[in-house]
């Protein structure tokens, strides 16, 4: 949940927030006796990456997610100068794409959900998660050889 939302764009100060947000979202469906998500992870990642999308709506992008991806990796991962390079160049891509591409994208690759499930948990239709992953993959790569890291 915290590298959905770390990816999303929430600054890590922010992370815990986040994290809670998505409880209180879970317990509030909970007290509506709504019944309980099939898949609770699935359902919790489409839940941050909401979060994450709202939170630069009401920030306005205060910091770019590459410098904040960055931080929260080298935290976590101490690595090479390159594979830094190439993580700072990947964050920056997600940055410069747009909200639903970078919402597909993050729950793909790095939530390992399935097409299915993203398109159930945000209910739209499978071929417009696969549209939009084809365009944010595309986007994502483009960027990638245009500044030479790839």
């Amino acid at each position: 949940m915290r590298a959905v939302l770390a990816l999303g764009g929430v600054p890590q100060t922010d992370l815990p927030d986040g994290v809670q947000q998505v409880r209180l979202r879970l317990l509030e469906r909970a007290a509506k006796g709504d019944e309980a998500p099939r898949d609770v992870s699935a359902w919790a990642a489409v839940v941050a990456s909401n979060f994450a999308m709202d939170w630069h709506r009401a920030k306005r992008r205060q910091e770019r997610v590459g410098e904040r991806l960055a931080s929260l990796r080298q935290l976590e991962h101490p690595s090479g100068e390159d594979t830094s390079v190439l993580s700072l160049a990947v964050a920056q891509g997600l940055d410069e794409l747009p909200d639903q591409q970078r919402q597909v994208l993050v729950l793909r690759f790095f939530a390992d959900l399935p097409v299915r499930g993203i398109a159930e948990e945000l209910g739209i239709p499978e071929g417009t998660v696969k549209s939009r992953l084809h365009s944010a993959v595309r986007a994502l790569r483009d960027r990638l050889h245009e500044d030479e890291v790839v």
